[in-house]
């Protein structure tokens, strides 16, 4: 029994999300019970497309093709203003194309090795928390950037000029922001150097992940229809790369099929679509922000997508309300998680640097926001 109770705790502190996705698709039922039009909940375009975009980045990944890109940036004579600002941008842009989770996955090690190196551990709480900003804030640039994006594009079939013209500008107010706060660090040079070069592995491999990423954004754009590409991903994982099937995050499908499972629910229910769908018509914007704060931006873009068409509302403020708590974005706890393994790690003080930051950045991307229009009812 003591086995059974530490394996349900284990895994409730590794998939928080999934297990309260699964608590609340479970209570639905209640509320619809079970029949053939569950099948029609289930958005399996974006369940496949996840799946694809998982398994290559983590070839790429496995490949070492990030590492490579640091090292190459950082190593011999810089100054330490260079260096903070290259550490905070390369999760800004690489997370356009691979996620922010795995931005910080790669990234946020990456820092504490390099502050490490050069013995400026002093300023790995600014560096990583700013991390943590920067990809949550450059994976909104793209449809494929996180997974509520790529939901919310595939949901309200959005085209590349719709998306962009939203999201395009407070993107670059959030180029301008961190490239200001990066900055502000004493201009002192320092040498960065590593004990192993990082090289490209199996370039055969990388060449495979290239061609299948290329297949993915072209079926994220619609050009390429879903079935074909899982069926190629699929293909090409069994013959080229089988180890990468352990790398998807199946969590994260688990906790999308759970979550549409329960809003499909909610939404056979009268009473309460009636009722949500008169809150989100209030200001989707501002709901779908604060929503993000309690129950994070993936699961509330999920849930309330069903009860409204202000597809810009609801973009905008899913993307900006990843900033604030730490589980208003999960990738914030990557970060925090890979800090807390660090030498000497402060969980306080990373937190309180956290909020503060997060404040900042919620109060400058909404009011941004709020001149352009976008948080207006």
């Amino acid at each position: 029994m003591k086995e059974n109770r530490g394996g349900l705790l284990g895994f409730w502190k590794k998939e928080p999300v999934l297990c309260i996705a699964a608590v609340c698709a479970v209570a639905s039922i209640a509320l619809n019970p079970p029949s053939a039009a569950y099948l029609n909940y289930i958005d399996w375009r974006v369940l496949s497309l996840l799946f694809c975009l998982m398994a290559v980045v983590a070839g790429f990944q496995q490949c070492g093709v990030f590492a490579v890109l640091a090292q190459r940036l950082l190593a011999g004579e810089r100054r330490m203003r260079f260096v903070t600002l290259t550490l905070v941008l390369l999760p800004f842009f690489v997370s356009m194309l691979v996620t922010n989770d795995v931005a910080l996955i790669t990234f946020v090690p990456f820092a504490i090795l390099v502050l490490g190196l050069i013995g400026r551990t002093e300023r790995l709480i600014y560096i990583v928390v700013l991390q943590t900003i920067a990809a949550n804030l450059g994976s909104m640039a793209t449809p494929v950037g996180n997974p509520q994006n790529l939901f919310l594009y595939a949901d309200y079939e959005l085209t590349a000029g719709q998306f962009f013209s939203v999201m395009l500008p407070l993107s670059l107010v959030s180029l301008a922001g961190l490239i200001v706060a990066s900055l502000c660090v004493k201009p002192e040079g320092i040498k960065v150097t590593f004990a192993e070069k990082a090289e490209i592995q199996a370039p055969g491999r990388l060449g495979l992940m290239a061609l299948l990423f290329v297949l993915c954004l072209l079926s994220v754009f619609r050009v390429l229809p879903y079935p074909a590409l899982l069926a190629v991903v699929l293909a090409g994982m069994l013959i080229f790369d089988r180890p990468l099937f352990a790398k998807v995050d199946y969590g994260l499908l688990a906790t999308f099929f759970c979550f549409f499972l329960f809003a499909g629910n909610i939404g056979a229910c009268q009473p309460v679509r009636e009722a949500l769908t008169q809150v989100m018509a209030r200001n989707t914007a501002l709901t779908s922000g604060v929503a993000s704060q309690i129950i994070s931006n993936v699961p509330a873009a999920v849930l309330l997508s069903g009860f409204t068409n202000d597809w810009r509302g609801l973009l905008v403020g899913t993307n900006i309300g990843g900033l604030g708590t730490p589980i208003a974005s999960l990738a914030s706890l990557i970060s925090l998680k890979a800090y807390l393994k660090s030498l000497g790690a402060r969980a306080g003080r990373y937190l309180l640097v956290f909020t503060a930051a997060n404040v900042v950045a919620l109060a400058i991307l909404g009011g941004a926001a709020v001149v352009m229009g976008m948080l207006l009812p």
